[in-house]
């Protein structure tokens, strides 16, 4: 049983997707749909989301040339969220790819959508920003770098969510992803923070292991 412990929750959350787009994404995107975001709020929001990237780009620069050894906890913090940000991003446009989903509105050159054409579809390796709904960038975006800071700066545990959740708000009210991408998403952006972090700072050996060791 403790082997199969480190897959039960990623197991849990992709039954959590599966249920997801079995009985709530058409009847959600239609409801949303009927109630469109006229003051443009949720749209705005999503705009977090926009700022990730760039700020990771500009902290491994300043990492770089700063080079502080060794790191002091807040530049442990910082590295983190840039490497898992990054890493995140490049995982998500592959697997974009590879799943090639229709999206909820036509947004984007036509592009086929529940509400304009009744499609609903998986298309593996298609190709082209019509197909490229699965998962949401901007949640893989917003949550990987919360949550290395989460696990990098505890003290703020009660904040680095607030973001994360005003993401996934503007993104379902302005209706611009099935709530399953932006599981996916959340579930990536996650993921890609708890491996960066462990590739990063990986735990101390047991004293009697290091003894044998060296």
């Amino acid at each position: 049983m403790p082997r199969l412990r480190p897959f039960l929750l990623p197991a849990l959350w992709i039954a959590l997707i599966l249920a997801t787009l079995r009985w709530a994404d058409r009847p959600l995107a239609t409801w949303l749909h009927q109630h469109p975001d006229s003051h443009g709020l949720f749209r705005g929001l999503t705009r977090l989301a926009d700022l990730p990237a760039p700020l990771a780009c500009l902290a491994l620069i300043l990492l770089a040339w700063r080079r502080p050894a060794p790191l002091a906890p807040r530049w442990r913090a910082v590295l983190a969220a840039a490497l898992a940000t990054l890493i995140a991003l490049a995982f998500k446009e592959q697997l974009k790819y590879l799943c090639g989903r229709t999206w909820p509105e036509t947004w984007i050159e036509h592009n086929p959508s529940w509400i304009a054409n009744g499609v609903f579809t998986f298309s593996p390796l298609h190709g082209g920003r019509g197909w490229s709904s699965f998962p949401s960038g901007h949640a893989t975006a917003i949550s990987a770098p919360m949550a290395a800071l989460w696990r990098a700066a505890p003290r703020w545990r009660l904040v680095w969510p607030l973001p994360v959740l005003l993401v996934c708000i503007g993104l379902l009210g302005a209706d611009y992803h099935w709530l399953s991408d932006i599981e996916a998403g959340l579930g990536l952006g996650l993921l890609t923070a708890r491996l960066t972090w462990r590739f990063l700072f990986p735990a101390p050996l047991p004293v009697s292991i290091a003894k044998d060791q060296g």
